[in-house]
């Protein structure tokens, strides 16, 4: 027997129910996100039909496209959020599109897209994206070693700060990316690290960041585990990534 799209789904919500026992929380308080970049409508519209109400994607070009195709075949509206790194350039096509943007990486950015909502009589919901690793290959706000370092911290402040004051703007709270290794366990330092940021800053400059987005298909548990709010799945639910053509389709 093939294994669907919806069996994959009950198979992540199960794994998401078991994260939040072993971290005494409620399944309510994670929000799946089916990352379908480079799936095609039809796959969307099955993850639709088995329940998920929020997608995520990465390309303005391709959103541009897909977005339109799947809100006229549904009978209610989904969340939309923009998981992808954002060109400044782009900040005025990512606003119609989408709902939230999780990778706010720079107070330029922020700014452009701040604008841009103003523009459109919109607030968009949004994510600072976070670079707690330190790796070199990874976009945010730099925080490696955040703890430990003044000029880390005086700078995060500062930005951050900036950025939560942008009207047009709604900072949900934070997001970031863990390594990518074959021992999960290795991420949970990185989660729970931005857990602690988030904890630290939002007391440092004054506001509410409620929201935590980490966690992807291999290690969305140990995400949860540290407090992870919205977790942004794709293989586990579709599958490889398709090949370019099909989200045309």
């Amino acid at each position: 027997m093939s294994v669907t799209i919806a069996d994959n789904i009950a198979r992540v919500r199960d794994q998401i129910a078991a994260a939040c026992a072993r971290a005494g929380r409620s399944p309510d308080q994670v929000t799946l996100i089916a990352v379908s970049k480079t799936h095609p409508a039809d796959d969307l519209m099955a993850a639709a039909a088995a329940g998920v109400q929020h997608f995520g994607e990465n390309r303005v070009e391709e959103s541009s496209i897909k977005i339109p195709q799947v809100q006229a075949r549904l009978d209610a509206p989904v969340t939309w959020h923009m998981i992808g790194h954002v060109q400044s350039r782009k900040a005025k096509e990512v606003v119609p599109l989408f709902d939230t943007v999780h990778s706010i990486d720079t107070l330029r950015l922020a700014e452009k897209l701040a604008r841009a909502a103003l523009d459109a009589d919109k607030t968009l919901a949004a994510f600072v994206e976070i670079n707690v690793s330190g790796e070199a290959s990874k976009s945010g706000v730099a925080a490696y070693n955040w703890q430990d370092d003044a000029e880390v911290r005086a700078a995060l402040i500062e930005t951050l700060g900036a950025i939560v004051a942008l009207p047009g703007l709604q900072v949900r709270g934070l997001m970031t990316m863990a390594p990518l290794t074959d021992d999960v366990e290795a991420a949970r330092p990185v989660f729970a690290s931005l857990a602690a940021l988030r904890d630290w800053i939002a007391e440092r400059i004054g506001v509410s960041l409620p929201e935590l987005s980490m966690g992807m298909s291999d290690d969305f548990p140990v995400a949860i585990e540290q407090g992870a709010t919205l977790v942004r799945v794709g293989r586990a639910i579709f599958g490889e990534r398709a090949v370019q053509e099909n989200w045309r389709r």
